[in-house]
């Protein structure tokens, strides 16, 4: 129901990286999901407006428009809901939807991106066109051509015989009964501590995980598996963020939802295999954003 185009591509990449959409003027989505750093900010919690911390770790956006859904419990059905979110959120970019109207209207230049976006429309700066927007950039960021990708498409040696090896055990052991098709993962909600409990911290009993969306006790800590691709290059890890080795979250994972205490060596190959999931980063050139006006409100504490 959001078809992509180029012109909305353009000012959904535009806003995506325009910090001006926050009440602080410092806060954009980029600020979080950095595409330097593979769609992800490198800390447990993101740091948002008045150097609050988010409860949960920020996820990659790259490949996130495949997910089921959006978020770690999944409330947000597709991108363009979870656009809205942390721009609304006290703790993320703390504005509110008439604000983002009344900053995105005070520029000529948005007035013309909206309008080559939204054509028809008579009044086309509006909270959900923008996020519409963002949403058609976000379609875009995709990471192809990975090694297990080209495995895949017949090609043998795209892949280690560590990788190999590390494939034939993520498929013996049960992980890719949770990270499965073309996402490895996004596409189904799993208790996290099915078998064992994970070690402390890494599951906080604090957050109930799914179980505040859908308000039923066998929710809870429960979680939408991730996606694996580009796993390698996006620590940290879980949803609390509290663990930046990927040999020792494969570690939990084998303990917490398999039941397995893995060996160091099979931890190490499944490491390698999932290091073969690393694609091609999408090429994003920086936008020219549009110039303020005196009509711009400025940035509020």
């Amino acid at each position: 129901a959001n078809p992509v185009t180029p012109e909305k591509v353009r000012l959904g990449k535009t806003l995506f990286f325009d910090p001006r959409i926050s009440r602080s003027q410092a806060v954009s989505c980029h600020t979080c999901h950095n595409l330097s750093l593979w769609g992800v900010d490198r800390q447990e919690t993101s740091i948002g407006h008045a150097w609050q911390r988010g409860p949960r770790n920020a996820p990659t956006v790259l490949n996130a428009v495949f997910n089921l859904a959006q978020f770690w419990d999944g409330r947000a059905r597709d991108l363009a809901e979870q656009a809205g979110v942390p721009i609304q959120s006290p703790l993320e970019m703390a504005a509110s939807k008439a604000y983002v109207v009344q900053v995105l209207s005070s520029m000529p230049g948005y007035l013309r991106l909206f309008r080559e976006a939204f054509p028809g429309e008579a009044d086309p700066v509006t909270f959900r066109n923008a996020t519409l927007a963002i949403e058609a950039f976000e379609a875009t960021l995709l990471t192809p051509g990975a090694p297990f990708d080209r495995f895949l498409q017949g090609d043998p040696d795209a892949l280690t015989p560590e990788q190999r090896k590390g494939l034939a055990l993520f498929m013996d052991k049960g992980c890719a009964a949770c990270h499965m098709s073309l996402n490895v993962g996004g596409n189904g909600y799993y208790q996290f501590g099915v078998a064992d409990a994970p070690p402390a911290g890494v599951c906080p009993s604090t957050d109930p995980g799914r179980e505040a969306v859908v308000e039923t006790i066998t929710c809870e800590f429960v979680f939408k598996a991730p996606s694996l691709r580009n796993v390698a290059m996006t620590p940290p890890y879980f949803h609390s963020g509290k663990v930046w080795d990927l040999h020792t979250a494969v570690a939990i994972m084998g303990s917490a939802q398999l039941g397995l205490r893995l060996a160091p060596g099979e931890v190490t190959l499944v490491t390698r295999f999932l290091e073969s999931l690393t694609g091609r980063p999408p090429v994003v050139t920086l936008p020219e954003l549009p110039p303020a006006t005196d009509r711009t409100p400025p940035p509020a504490p």
